[in-house]
C-alpha cells in the first residue's frame, strides 16, 4: 500500500506551491490528498516577484478540485503533511479542525512541509510546545509569526528540523520537496 500525503489549503493557494507537491508526490507513487475547508474546486494564485515592488504581486492561478473536507479528514490515515503557502494559510488556520489535524502529525512525529506563509497556519495550535528550540523558515513577511510561535526563524531560503520541513517561496520547491520525500522514505 503506498503512503497517503495530506495537502491541507484552501482558496488562494499559491498555484506552484500546491501543484509542484501534489505531482512530485503522485511522481513518486504516493497518494496526494488535497483537503480545504469544504470539499469544493479551489481557485489558486500565481505569486510573482517583480523588480520595483516591495512585495509580491498576485493574478488568478488555475482550478484545483479538493479531494476532502478538513472535517472529514482522518490524519491518522496519513503518513505526512504538506501546507503550501498564498493567501489560503491566513484563513484555513481559522478553521476549527486544523488544530485536530496538526497536533496528530507533531505529536505522531511524522513529516511537515511547509512553505511560504504556511508557518500562519501553526498560529491556530494555540500551543507554542511544538515550536519552541525549533527553527524554521518561510516568506520573509512572516518572520514575526515564527518568531510569534517561539522558533527561531532562519534566513536561509530552506531549513529542515527533525521532521519538519520549511521552504521561504515557490522557487525553493525543488529542494523543498527532496527534504520532504527523503522524509517520507
Amino acid at each position: 500500500m503506498s503512503k497517503k500525503i495530506l495537502l491541507l489549503t484552501g482558496d488562494a493557494v499559491e498555484v506552484l506551491e500546491v501543484y509542484y507537491p501534489y505531482y512530485r508526490l503522485l511522481e513518486e507513487g504516493y497518494e496526494a490528498v488535497i483537503a480545504a475547508p469544504v470539499h469544493k474546486v479551489l481557485h489558486t494564485v500565481v505569486h510573482d516577484f517583480v523588480e520595483g515592488w516591495d512585495t509580491y504581486t498576485e493574478k488568478p492561478g488555475h482550478l484545483l478540485p479538493a479531494h476532502v473536507s478538513f472535517a472529514d479528514v482522518d490524519p491518522t490515515a496519513y503518513d505526512g503533511l504538506i501546507i503550501p503557502g498564498g493567501r489560503a494559510p491566513e484563513y484555513i488556520r481559522s478553521d476549527a479542525n486544523v488544530p485536530r489535524i496538526l497536533r496528530h502529525f507533531f505529536e505522531a512525529d511524522k513529516p511537515v512541509g511547509a512553505i511560504c506563509h504556511a508557518a500562519l497556519v501553526f498560529a491556530s495550535l494555540k500551543d507554542n510546545s511544538f515550536f519552541e528550540g525549533r527553527t524554521l523558515t518561510a516568506y520573509t513577511a512572516c518572520r514575526l509569526d515564527v518568531e510569534q510561535l517561539g522558533a527561531t526563524y532562519a534566513p536561509d531560503t530552506l531549513h529542515v528540523d527533525g521532521k519538519l520541513v520549511s521552504g521561504h517561496a515557490w522557487p525553493d520547491l525543488p529542494g523543498f520537496m527532496r527534504e520532504f520525500l527523503k522524509l517520507l522514505r
